[in-house]
């Protein structure tokens, strides 16, 4: 078993800033759980605490049902994969992934049958006598996975390891980490900042703000039903809409106002608002860029101006105004428009769009929550 569990886990530094608010998780064995937010949430300090590279300020960390706060990162059962590689230079490739093995005086036929596995599942066989400077940033990238998982570590903890490299060699690296861990079949724990390696990496999600667990959950879970405005809109590109309106209650049926339309809320998210006896008053109403439509004939519309489009290829983003000036963003695929509806779509377009009420999320304009979970 490979199980990691943080309880009420506290990191605070000299001058007195917490960095890391009471974090409380268990992660299964075999299970890979992603932290994810912005820049200085915490979600890399988190990684190092449970590596052994930072001390714990308060709370414990267990690997394997045993409290690791005062073991060495070496006596962890952990391999560590950093976000710029950390590749001796003057070591060829098959030297850098032997290294740790040497120190542990691992047999030489041990350490061959180790390393040469390890560089076959990777693709790296060819460049196992190279230098580090002779290799691209995913080829570094594949050596420095290959170094920590010569290791039989109980944990995987990766540190944005993708970062450094550009759009392509990312979506690459990515298809080649989800193999990696098929074939490992052992607990990860990943960091970035980057939504989309969340979403796709991810078995749960761990979405953090200013130290803070904003919310835990499967990637459909956190997608479908965010917690609060903040997972809301850092969940999903381009983010979610959130609009200022009004939530009426009508002879027991909800609807939402944006920019002087009434719109009914259908279907499943009517029914919840009902069972939770949501009561009617001024909300934010989120709703994302894909599931707003160009309105239909004798659809309740909303009026707007659209100000830039952005051919994506396989869809369009469209950036419109509304009538008090809201700027929104409107995803349509390419496919459901002909010519001359795309031709049409220049700045300046008049047009009306429109959404369901099973697309809608409403959160509560003073504290951010979701009034529906």
């Amino acid at each position: 078993m490979a199980s990691v569990k943080l309880t009420d886990v506290k990191k605070i530094y000299d001058n007195k800033v917490v960095a890391v608010h009471d974090f409380n998780l268990e992660i299964k064995d075999k299970e890979f759980v992603v932290f994810v937010g912005p820049s200085g949430c915490g979600k890399s300090t988190t990684l190092r605490m449970i590596a052994g590279l930072e001390d714990i300020s308060e709370g414990t960390v267990e690997i394997d049902g045993e409290v690791v706060n005062d073991l060495q990162p070496k006596d962890r059962g952990i391999a560590m994969v950093f976000q710029n590689y950390a590749l001796y230079p003057h070591m060829s490739v098959y030297d850098n992934i032997a290294f740790s093995l040497r120190l542990q005086k691992m047999k030489e036929d041990v350490i061959y049958e180790k390393v040469t596995n390890a560089a076959q599942i990777l693709g790296i066989t060819e460049y196992l006598m190279r230098k580090p400077r002779a290799l691209s940033g995913g080829q570094r990238q594949r050596v420095a996975i290959g170094r920590a998982m010569v290791r039989d570590s109980k944990v995987f903890l990766m540190d944005e390891p993708l970062s450094n490299l550009d759009a392509k060699l990312r979506n690459q690296m990515r298809a080649e980490i989800i193999l990696l861990r098929q074939k490992l079949n052992t607990t990860f724990i990943y960091v970035t900042h980057d939504q989309t390696e969340a979403m796709t990496l991810g078995d749960r999600i761990v979405i953090m703000k200013d130290g803070y667990i904003k919310q835990v959950g499967t990637p459909a879970e956190v997608f479908e039903m965010p917690k609060n405005l903040f997972v809301a809109e850092f969940i999903g590109a381009p983010k979610m809409n959130i609009i200022k309106t009004n939530l009426l209650l009508e002879n027991g049926k909800y609807y939402v106002t944006p920019f002087g339309a009434k719109l009914p809320v259908e279907g499943e998210k009517g029914w919840m608002l009902a069972k939770k006896n949501t009561r009617p008053g001024q909300i934010l109403l989120g709703v994302r860029p894909e599931h707003i439509h160009l309105a239909h004939p004798g659809e309740t519309a909303i009026p707007c101006k659209l100000v830039v489009n952005e051919m994506m290829g396989s869809e369009l983003h469209l950036h419109v105004d509304t009538i008090d000036g809201t700027r929104l963003i409107v995803r349509i695929p390419t496919l459901d428009l002909d010519s001359t509806e795309r031709n049409a779509l220049v700045s300046g377009h008049e047009m009306h769009i429109s959404f369901e009420g099973k697309a809608m999320h409403f959160f509560d304009p003073t504290t951010e929550d979701n009034l529906l979970v």
